[in-house]
């Protein structure tokens, strides 16, 4: 459902649009000047997830600034204090006494002013990508390449800032936020804007932020640099860096939700973990294919990225099938989860599958299902070591299951199962009858 869009009146009499979702702590999540408009970055598919992940732990509250997007448009006062106006009006409006602030890019020196001029107010301070002053951000070659055509071609200006914004390989989603950038200001505000991006220099300031403070920027990011943001992170008190990999300026991979969930849990009470089974349980494997050729292929980082990523939404899909991933297993580029039940592993398995060939990684996928020990965070028995080997004689891209686990699931899994005949396995004294799982009668 579409967030609600409600307004919040500025000291100095301007109509602020702000939504909220999720539920608990507040993070405020300030607009990127000069650029943003909430009700079309919700709608933007890039976006969306984006978004409905940070509310998913917490309550997310977005905002236009002044001068763009649906709040006040002829309000084009774009210096840092009217950005904390426009803050203070949200967040007085929603009355939280502490929130959590995130900036990203040109968010950067309002954040900071805000953190240390109000800092009984911050509970955290995020930071993307963003700047302390101006110079670090505006005095880039890539940057002046971008911001030449601003007072020449507004569409070639936003197409570039895009362009840039998404990665250069941003293609259709790079047109789509584009289009979206001309609706959420006008060519001359825009131009103000960088004027008074321009005059930012929050540098001065950074001692004084006394909330815990992440400082995550990109490795492959030229503007800012890496510099800029060692600098940020080596002046705030106690604050910390995280270098991740990337191009797009939008931080919207799973390696920064990561980062920003392991940062804002810090102090909470852990949740509380499932459990695991003892006795009968349904085994699945999951193993990333050559992942020894891909790293020399990729490279060590490139490769260990794109397995975080997928990791991360391997366990998701784990969790959402009512598995549970096991974590005391090393199983070198994957994860072991059981499950209760035979229809709910092979659900997870197809999807797994899927959250592979979205990151370009296939998969081994193998299901087994029999008796286990549990101890500690790992389980043991011989249903675990069959259930690793009937993954490894998968194909790429292939859920494999034992005829075990095909006599528990082929009247409610709703998919079919091709018999790939009787198979002898490494380690396994008797010869195990091996299924495909295709998913559905079509196939």
């Amino acid at each position: 459902m579409e967030p609600r869009i409600q307004y919040a009146q500025t000291t100095d009499g301007v109509s602020i649009a702000f939504w909220t979702m999720g539920e608990g702590e507040p993070l405020v999540y300030m607009p990127r000047l000069p650029f943003s408009h909430i009700q079309m970055e919700w709608q933007n598919p890039d976006l969306h997830g984006w978004f409905e992940h940070l509310a998913a732990k917490r309550m997310l509250v977005r905002y236009d600034a002044r001068g763009t997007g649906l709040s006040d448009r002829d309000a084009v006062d774009f210096s840092v204090d009217a950005q904390l106006l426009d803050l203070e009006a949200v967040t007085d409006c929603l009355g939280p006494d502490r929130f959590a602030l995130f900036g990203v890019a040109t968010a950067g020196p309002a954040a900071i002013a805000y953190a240390a001029r109000r800092p009984e107010r911050i509970s955290h301070l995020l930071l993307y990508c963003a700047f302390a002053r101006a110079a670090d951000f505006l005095d880039a070659p890539t940057t002046r390449s971008w911001l030449a055509p601003l007072d020449k071609n507004w569409e070639l200006f936003t197409e570039s800032i895009s362009q840039f914004s998404f990665g250069w390989s941003g293609g259709e989603s790079a047109h789509r936020y584009a289009a979206m950038l001309r609706e959420s200001v006008t060519e001359s505000a825009a131009s103000e804007a960088y004027q008074a991006i321009a005059q930012m220099d929050a540098t001065d300031l950074l001692p004084r932020v006394g909330s815990p403070t992440l400082v995550m920027h990109l490795r492959q990011m030229a503007s800012p640099s890496i510099d800029a943001a060692r600098a940020i992170a080596s002046v705030i008190p106690n604050a910390r860096l995280a270098l991740l990999e990337g191009e797009s300026w939008f931080p919207i991979t799973n390696a920064v939700h990561r980062a920003i969930d392991e940062f804002l849990a810090e102090g909470e009470e852990p949740p509380a973990t499932a459990e695991l089974p003892e006795g009968m349980a349904v085994i699945l494997f999951a193993d990333i294919v050559g992942s020894t050729a891909l790293t020399e292929k990729m490279g060590d980082a490139a490769f260990r990225e794109k397995a975080r990523e997928l990791d991360t939404s391997l366990r998701a899909i784990i969790r959402e099938c009512s598995g549970t991933a096991v974590e005391g297993k090393l199983v070198g580029d994957g994860v072991l989860a059981v499950f209760t039940s035979a229809r709910q592993a092979i659900d997870c398995a197809l999807r797994c599958n899927g959250a592979g060939e979205s990151v370009g990684l296939q998969l081994h996928l193998g299901i087994h299902a029999g008796d286990v020990i549990r101890e500690g965070n790992n389980v043991y028995g011989g249903a675990v070591n069959i259930a690793a080997r009937i993954a490894g004689a998968s194909e790429a891209g292939e859920v494999l299951v034992s005829d075990t686990v095909r006599g528990l699931a082929r009247t409610s899994a709703g998919v079919v199962f091709d018999d790939r005949g009787e198979h002898s396995l490494k380690g396994i004294e008797e010869p195990q009858r091996l299924f495909v799982v295709r998913g559905g009668a079509d196939g």
